[in-house]
């Protein structure tokens, strides 16, 4: 005897349908419109699209055209709105890309591909966009965002440039900014960046020094993460100073640096700074710098050190007053790459952070012998500093 078997997940909301259509490659998507008549348009629908430009490998050229009018019928539904998330793509990008209302969240994993931005952009609904693994021309990207007038999050990730003076991103709606642009030997760098979000919340730059920077003020500006490298063409250290100085209002500060140390002198003061986090390739002998940079920041809570000290520091022999931070507001500090020859640093914090309350050292990358002796010789330093502290080795 048959069993009737019930369809329960037909009979399921629209909305509910089409979260789960979401979840499927689009492909996969549109097959489900055979299943039966309720389900021949609801792939039209979904808000979500993931789009592997690998799914067109082995198709005819007619097939190939089918798919991507298809695409482009998607963009037109004007009672949607759109996350699209579009991979390996080659020359594949839809015709309605930039010129599509009804997107909300754009990204673009473009594999090397160039992306040259039309004229008529105009992507007045976008608040997510993410460029990937993109060469990008003259001023498309000025051209892109200055079309996206409800931007608030957007990323370009190992991009580079082609025929490019400037890096213009002017957005006033924007509040999370990453740029992590790619290093290779040999890329284009001499250009200017030039950044106006006044509004900006959260900013990441990962790239080789440019030629300038100009960074228009950042009230909002929660939290920065800024790694810099030098390249010889460039004057490294007094353009990383331009990019310090646009930052100025940062609370939280990650810093990491190769040769590319700004001039401290030239620095204003980070009143609003109380947590930084400083990753180098290799100290040797910055500790000057350092006491210099903690003068500009007189609120300093939290302090992180995370280097490899190659050449040992001279701590004993400065010769420089002791940062206020130091006196009356520094309460934490951390040093995740402790080396033996670190000992006269954890000396100087511990006779000079009047009000610390914790340190914390990790000994993880010592051998177990170098661990014992480092350890014997931080717990004489404690003992001697008679302070009250929670200590985390």
């Amino acid at each position: 005897m048959a069993m009737c078997v019930e369809d329960r997940i037909s009979s399921f909301p629209d909305h509910i349908l089409f979260h789960i259509l979401s979840f499927l490659p689009i492909k996969d998507a549109v097959r489900t419109s055979t299943i039966s008549t309720k389900w021949r348009y609801l792939f039209a629908s979904i808000s979500t699209i993931k789009f592997d430009g690998s799914l067109m490998s082995g198709l005819t050229d007619r097939n190939v055209d089918s798919f991507k009018n298809f695409v482009d019928r998607l963009l037109k539904f004007p009672d949607q709105e759109i996350d699209l998330d579009l991979k390996n793509l080659g020359d594949t990008l839809p015709a309605l890309l930039f010129t599509c209302h009804s997107l909300v969240t754009l990204k673009l994993d473009a594999v090397g591909s160039e992306i040259k931005v039309p004229s008529d952009v105009c992507l007045g609904n976008l608040k997510t966009l993410q460029l990937r693994n993109s060469v990008l021309f003259g001023d498309s990207i000025h051209r892109l965002i200055s079309n996206c007038h409800v931007l608030e999050d957007l990323a370009f990730i190992e991009c580079g440039f082609d025929n490019i003076s400037e890096v213009n991103i002017q957005s006033p709606s924007l509040k999370r900014l990453v740029l992590e642009f790619d290093v290779t030997e040999g890329r284009y760098f001499n250009y200017v960046v030039v950044i106006n979000a006044p509004i900006l919340v959260y900013f990441r730059y990962h790239a080789a020094v440019a030629a300038s920077y100009t960074l228009s003020t950042m009230k909002s500006l929660e939290k920065a993460d800024i790694s810099i490298y030098q390249f010889d063409s460039i004057n490294s250290e007094t353009s990383a100073t331009h990019l310090i100085q646009g930052i100025w209002n940062v609370r939280s500060l990650s810093l990491t640096t190769d040769a590319a140390i700004f001039l401290t002198s030239r620095l204003p003061i980070f009143h609003n700074l109380i947590e930084f986090k400083y990753l180098g390739v290799g100290f040797n002998g910055r500790e000057t710098w350092l006491v210099e940079f903690l003068h500009c920041v007189p609120n300093l809570k939290t302090l992180t050190l995370n280097f490899p000290d190659d050449a040992g520091t001279r701590w004993k022999a400065l010769c420089m007053k002791v940062p206020s931070c130091l006196s009356f507001h520094l309460k934490e500090i951390e040093i995740s790459y402790f080396d033996p020859r670190m000992i006269e640093m954890v000396s100087y914090f511990l006779d000079n952070a009047m009000v610390l309350e914790k340190l914390k050292i990790s000994t993880a990358a010592l051998t177990w012998s170098q661990k014992w002796g480092a350890q014997i010789k931080l717990l004489q330093l404690l003992k001697r500093s008679k302070k009250s502290l929670i200590v985390i080795l």
